[in-house]
Parts: structure tokens; C-alpha cells; sequence
């Protein structure tokens, strides 16, 4: 029996994606924050290539699953019960990839112009304090937090 992610899989390398970095934006549902995170990320100064998903099964339009982490570069999540979900369901294909969390709480509409402004700050402050430690691989307790 032939595994139904292959053709997935394989189209995870497309080149015709281009080279931009591949970022998956998690929340809970997949709904208000992620998607926000995703438009954020897809435009100036960042362009990256995003995708948006909830991590709770229950909930999720578009539920997380291995071909989504499998394609990304970096994974960037709301609160950190999101990172620690996404480890768990997904050890083999989140290694050596970022997952940072931006401490984001669920209490925005999708596009809030307070919703964008946190996002941005976050992420920011997050890149920031990547390149102050010089690391690879961020651990989501110690970056994302806003003061």
C-alpha cells in the first residue's frame, strides 16, 4: 500500500515554490491568529512563503499534520503549548527547524490592527534576540516575550 502524503511529499520540494523561506504559522484553530501571522510574514520586509493551520484537531480548519512541517523552514506558534504539541505530534520532522513562539493570546480578531502590531513587535523582538545569542534553533520559552 502506497503511503497518500507521497505525492505531498514530493511536491513539498517544488522548485517552482522559489527560494523564499517557508514558514508555518500556528494557532489553536488556525483561524484569527495564524492567518494574521501568515499575511504578516508574507509581505515586506519579510516575503517568506507562509501557510496557516490550527494545532487542535477538535477545531482546526486546516489541522497541522507531518507534510505541513515537513515543508517548512520555521515554525512560528502562538502560545508555547502550541510548540510543545507541535514536538510531540511531530518529533522526527521538527528537527533542526526553529519553532518560535510569539506569545500571542487568543483574544484578537483576525487582522485587528492591535492583533498585527503584537505580531510584528514579537516576531521582531524574536529575530533580535536570535541574532544577539547567534542561534540556529530557538527554544520558544526563552524568545517571543513582550514586556
Amino acid at each position: 500500500m502506497t503511503n497518500p502524503n507521497m505525492n505531498r511529499l514530493a511536491n513539498n520540494k517544488n522548485r517552482f515554490q522559489g527560494d523564499a523561506k517557508r514558514v508555518l504559522c500556528c494557532c489553536s484553530a488556525g483561524l484569527l491568529r495564524s492567518p494574521t501571522t501568515a499575511v504578516i510574514l508574507s509581505q515586506e520586509p519579510y516575503n517568506y512563503n507562509t501557510r496557516a493551520v490550527g494545532v487542535s484537531t477538535e477545531y482546526a480548519l486546516i489541522p497541522i499534520d507531518e507534510v505541513l512541517v515537513d515543508w517548512a523552514d520555521e515554525i512560528v506558534v502562538m502560545e508555547p503549548w502550541q510548540a510543545e504539541d507541535v514536538r510531540r505530534q511531530f518529533p522526527n520532522e521538527v528537527k533542526g527547524k526553529e519553532i518560535i513562539c510569539l506569545n500571542v493570546p487568543d483574544k484578537y480578531p483576525r487582522m485587528d490592527e492591535e492583533l498585527v502590531a503584537f505580531i510584528k513587535k514579537a516576531y521582531s523582538d524574536a529575530a533580535i534576540f536570535r541574532r544577539a545569542h547567534k542561534m540556529d534553533a530557538v527554544d520558544d520559552s526563552v524568545t517571543g516575550e513582550n514586556s
